[in-house]
């Protein structure tokens, strides 16, 4: 996202946290922002039951909470890594400083938060108006159309679980639901693994 040097020319902080360190938690006051240099963290939201909705993972040189940082709001979810990571991190007034100086690193966060955004509001859009099988297929095309190559077969790196957890549906409902699709020719699976 933002150039390690660049980052390191603002005096930014660099550590390391273990596997399950939550970085902040929902409800929280957004101070920082975080650039991960290795490793991954999740954005969860967590119901009385204790079960996990996902709000997004992030990997190395991407970025994540920073609409807080721009609101003075709170975090709407909490952060957690789930492998041992490495992170950056700025102070808000930093940050801003940063994005004042730099119109180019200004512009592409824009995009990235633009991207985010029409992301939450496609999820959302399945989430509530359709059925499971339209949920796992418009979530598998909207990462092939983000990540893939339009023409050959796109893996899914997500497991049945982290389709659960982004969708909102159970696992059994997943499973069930993947081979349904594989029946009807929507998706290929090899090796466990799904493809479209």
């Amino acid at each position: 996202m933002i150039p390690v040097e660049i980052l390191e020319s603002y005096n930014c902080s660099k550590k390391e946290v273990s596997a399950g360190t939550f970085l902040f938690m929902e409800g929280e006051n957004a101070h920082f922002y975080y650039q991960i240099f290795s490793g991954k963290v999740k954005m969860v939201n967590t119901n009385e039951e204790g079960k996990e909705f996902v709000q997004g993972t992030f990997k190395d040189g991407q970025s994540f909470g920073e609409p807080p940082l721009f609101q003075g709001r709170e975090y709407p979810a909490s952060a957690f890594a789930e492998v041992d990571t490495v992170l950056y991190s700025l102070p808000k007034d930093v940050f801003f400083e940063l994005l004042s100086e730099n119109f180019e690193i200004h512009l592409k966060f824009t995009s990235i938060l633009t991207k985010r955004l029409m992301y939450k509001a496609m999820m959302l859009r399945e989430i509530s108006n359709h059925d499971a099988k339209h949920r796992i297929l418009a979530l598998i095309d909207y990462m092939k159309d983000e990540f893939g190559q339009s023409n050959e077969a796109f893996e899914v790196n997500l497991t049945r679980q982290q389709l659960s957890e982004f969708l909102g549906i159970r696992v059994e409902t997943v499973i069930r639901t993947v081979k349904q699709l594989q029946e009807d020719g929507d998706v290929k699976i090899i090796d466990r693994k799904i493809f479209r």
